[in-house]
C-alpha cells in the first residue's frame, strides 16, 4: 500500500508561516526552515512583549506624576501615600493624564492631599 502523504495541509502550513514571515529581511521571508525559526522567536517577543508594555507605560505614568507633584513640593511616594489615606480613587493612569493635559485639575488634586 502506498505511503499517504496530505499535501493540501502541508501547503497551507506553510503559507501561513511564510505570510507570517512577509516583510522579512533576506531568507527570512521566503525559506520556509528559516521563516519558520523567524517566526517563532518573533511570537515569542510579542507575547513577552505584551506583558512588558504595561510595566513600561506603569513606569512612564509614575514619572509623568512625579515631575507634575514635584512642583508643588512633594515626592511621587509621598503624593500617593497620602492619595491612598484621602481614599481618593484615581489610578496612576488617569493621574497622569491629568498631570500633563490638565494642570489646574492635578492642582486641585495635590491641593486637596496636601490638607
Amino acid at each position: 500500500m502506498p505511503r499517504s502523504v496530505n499535501a493540501v495541509a502541508s501547503r497551507k502550513k506553510r503559507k501561513k508561516i511564510l505570510k507570517q514571515a512577509k516583510g522579512y529581511f533576506g531568507r527570512r521571508k521566503n525559506v520556509y526552515t528559516v521563516a519558520k525559526n523567524a517566526v517563532e522567536k518573533a511570537l515569542q517577543y510579542s507575547y513577552r512583549d505584551r506583558k512588558n508594555k504595561k510595566r513600561s507605560f506603569r513606569g512612564l505614568w509614575i514619572q509623568r506624576i512625579n515631575a507634575g507633584v514635584r512642583q508643588f513640593d512633594m515626592s511621587y511616594s509621598e503624593f500617593m501615600g497620602k492619595i491612598h489615606k484621602k481614599n481618593i480613587q484615581l489610578n496612576r493612569k488617569v493621574l497622569a493624564d491629568l498631570a500633563m493635559n490638565h494642570p489646574k485639575a492635578f492642582e486641585s488634586i495635590v491641593k486637596e492631599v496636601k490638607k
